[in-house]
């Protein structure tokens, strides 16, 4: 029954998801640094909110941290965490931005045929590391080609950001969303790319024709580029042993976690182990080159003090050689391809940091003594061990508080009727059928993509609400409700808002950083061609798949 607590847990819900979307700092005195509002510190503040008016128990807050039907956020964070750090470490090898430059040389000046090939490389990649280690390096050297060849940044950037988030459907590990749906629904990992590997094709092809169709014209996509420099790919490999080491890791991982899952195995019992052996492997590795005076992540020999930190600009241009070239030799003064920090997920301008000036002038002595010798021993660890120390701030961080904070709150409405009220009305709106469930669920996920705090939160909620219908619905279509919300919650991300997903604000903060500004709007206008063509597509080949299976 709704009561007054339910309206009230559903109201601040809204509110916390509002400041998801729209980030505000709370100004405070001179000395006191501003209050952020935002995607980590919104979804605590509410929980908080509920709590002190007792909307919520330390029942609930359990439940959305251990887990509930079926759907244990632990195991989802662990499990991404492990591969994420496997990918972030295999990409600070340089293999994808060697990659990158690989498919340079291949399309060469044609305009077309190198923005397929670019297309074609970030889907593939996209579908074997997920879409965020894409993002943070992809983009990188997007922006640097874009300047050089003196190219349109939006038709590059948004078929990158387009590709990256509709492959990371495949796999279940692609994207956490995916990770909760086989959680929620009960859906075999390999099963699960089964299911969405033709919703895929058919989302990755159409989305393709129809960022053709809306950058026809040539100041988008040239026919012929200006810039036709050979790129050297070798020069940027900057770790080819442990490029080895980390494609054979992640892929054995990869390759376990979806055969354990036919015997029932939680698949975070073997990514973990995976990832220690990887950050065991790293450790090692880095503390030999460093011994040995071996160059290190293309970096000096020794100590912080001789490594310059050139940007990623310089570290391209260092890396093209003429076409006419005949002989190319290895670089030995490149750095990784993304910055040493970039925020996880940036989705508001950093506020300055005023210092309190209230302490006494040896207090301040004292601190500024440690903070120097903090900074010192940082540098010295980051020069002996460059791979971790460059993955750690890259590590999506934000997810932890955001991801358990979405969990407690969602627990929290089903706790307070409302699950079971949205389980009602899509009862009422589909009766039961299966055709209709997946185009409801499927349109659903994608809007609330951008009205309920990222994909994430979509998936949750819908996973739950689904769940409690499921009493007056047929297996057929709870499996058919599961891979709708598969599809919408990848190609949602290409949506009209950046917190649609957290790649979206990943991507918005890189771009930031590189000097370049996509506005809202723009966003939301270039994406509104291939995410309903990829919706429509999407939804119709699981109507399909549904119809021959079942």
């Amino acid at each position: 029954m709704i009561t007054g607590y339910s309206v009230a847990t559903l109201v601040v819900f809204i509110i916390s998801i509002g400041f998801v979307i729209h980030p505000v700092s709370i100004p405070t005195p001179r000395r006191i640094p501003r209050i952020p509002i935002n995607l980590t510190t919104a979804p605590i503040l509410a929980i908080a909110i509920l709590w002190a008016a007792q909307c919520l128990d330390p029942a609930v807050i359990r439940g959305g941290i251990v887990g509930t039907d079926g759907v244990k956020p632990y195991n989802i964070l662990i499990l991404f965490f492990s591969l994420a750090y496997m990918a972030i470490t295999l990409d600070i090898t340089g293999i994808l931005q060697s990659a990158a430059f690989w498919v340079s040389n291949k399309g060469g000046s044609n305009g077309w045929k190198l923005y397929s090939y670019f297309y074609i490389m970030l889907t593939l990649l996209s579908i074997l590391l997920g879409n965020d280690p894409v993002i943070l390096s992809g983009t990188a050297f997007l922006v640097y080609y874009i300047k050089v060849a003196e190219l349109n940044h939006i038709s590059w950037l948004m078929s990158e950001f387009a590709a990256a988030n509709t492959a990371s459907m495949v796999l279940f590990v692609g994207n956490p969303t995916n990770v909760v749906i086989c959680e929620g629904f009960s859906v075999n990992n390999a099963a699960f790319t089964a299911y969405t590997i033709l919703p895929f094709i058919a989302c990755s092809v159409f989305c393709f024709l129809a960022l053709g169709g809306q950058y026809r014209d040539k100041k988008y996509v040239p026919r012929k580029l200006n810039h036709a420099a050979d790129l050297d790919a070798r020069s940027v490999l900057l770790d080819p042993i442990g490029a080895c080491v980390g494609s054979f890791m992640l892929g054995a991982a990869l390759i376990l976690c979806l055969v354990v899952s036919f015997f029932g195995i939680d698949v975070w019992k073997i990514s973990l182990p995976f990832a220690a052996a990887k950050f065991i492997y790293d450790v090692a590795w880095d503390h030999y080159r460093f011994v040995r005076k071996l160059p290190m992540l293309g970096r000096g020999q020794k100590g912080p003090e001789e490594h310059g930190t050139p940007s990623d600009d310089f570290v391209l241009q260092n890396a093209e050689t003429s076409p006419d070239e005949n002989s190319r030799h290895r670089q030995s003064s490149f750095l990784t391809s993304t910055p040493d920090k970039v925020n996880s997920f940036p989705d508001s301008d950093p506020d300055p940091v005023v210092v309190n000036n209230f302490s006494s002038p040896s207090s301040k002595v004292f601190a500024a003594r440690w903070r120097s010798k903090g900074i010192a021993l940082h540098k010295r660890l980051h020069a002996h061990f460059p791979t971790f120390f460059t993955a750690l701030p890259r590590l999506p961080f934000a997810l932890v508080p955001f991801a358990f904070s979405q969990f407690i709150l969602i627990e929290a409405l089903s706790h307070q009727g409302w699950i079971d009220v949205f389980g009602t009305w899509l009862l009422r709106a589909t009766h039961g059928d299966m055709y209709r469930t997946i185009w409801l669920i499927g349109v659903l996920g994608v809007i609330l993509c951008n009205i309920s705090g990222t994909n994430i939160g979509a998936t949750i909620l819908l996973t739950k609400v689904v769940r409690a219908a499921s009493p007056m619905l047929s297996d057929q279509t709870i499996r058919a409700a599961a891979i709708a919300l598969a599809v919408a919650s990848n190609i949602g991300a290409v949506s009209f808002t950046f917190s649609a997903s957290l790649a979206g604000l990943l991507w918005k903060g890189i771009l930031k950083q590189k000097g370049i500004t996509v506005k809202q709007t723009t966003f939301a206008y270039w994406n509104a061609l291939p995410l309903v063509v990829m919706m429509i597509v999407g939804l119709s080949v699981v109507c399909a798949e549904m119809a021959v299976l079942y």
